[in-house]
């Protein structure tokens, strides 16, 4: 792994990371429909922050998700857990963004920022348990 691939997927797992930090300030300031919004896109991150290790990649959300559960789910480094985790959360943020008179709940919004922090820690050790993976710069590991 080259010292820019290590760096990409630090900086999504940073990324990832914020975007659970404002779904959790939106979940203070009861605003639910962000929450989740912010939730789903900190797994969506995390997801693209593992796909980098790999080296492989897709802007598109469905391509993504396949791609996460190719490489980490079938091969059995994530557990399907996860990768439902990821499912639902794409599915209740597509109709909060979308639907006409959503009203979200707030236990709705609660479980989907649990369940965000969930999947960013899994990927977050993932990372950092990745001996290719140097804590600092980037470079590579013997």
């Amino acid at each position: 792994m080259n010292d820019e691939v290590a760096a990409l997927a630090r900086w999504r797992l940073e990324s990832a990371k914020a975007r659970l930090a404002e779904a959790r300030d939106l979940l203070r300031s009861r605003g639910y429909p962000g929450a989740i919004n912010r939730a789903y896109y900190a797994i969506f991150t995390a997801a693209r922050a593992l796909l980098a290790l790999k080296e492989i990649d897709s802007r598109t959300h469905q391509a993504a998700f396949l791609l996460f559960h190719k490489h980490y789910v079938k091969t059995g480094l994530f557990p399907r857990e996860l990768a439902e985790l990821a499912k639902r959360a794409k599915g209740i943020r597509e109709a909060a963004d979308y639907d006409d008179y959503v009203k979200v709940p707030a236990a709705d919004a609660r479980r989907e920022v649990a369940a965000a922090a969930k999947f960013v820690r899994a990927v977050e050790k993932f990372v950092k348990d990745d001996k290719r993976v140097k804590r600092e710069g980037g470079r590579k590991t013997k």
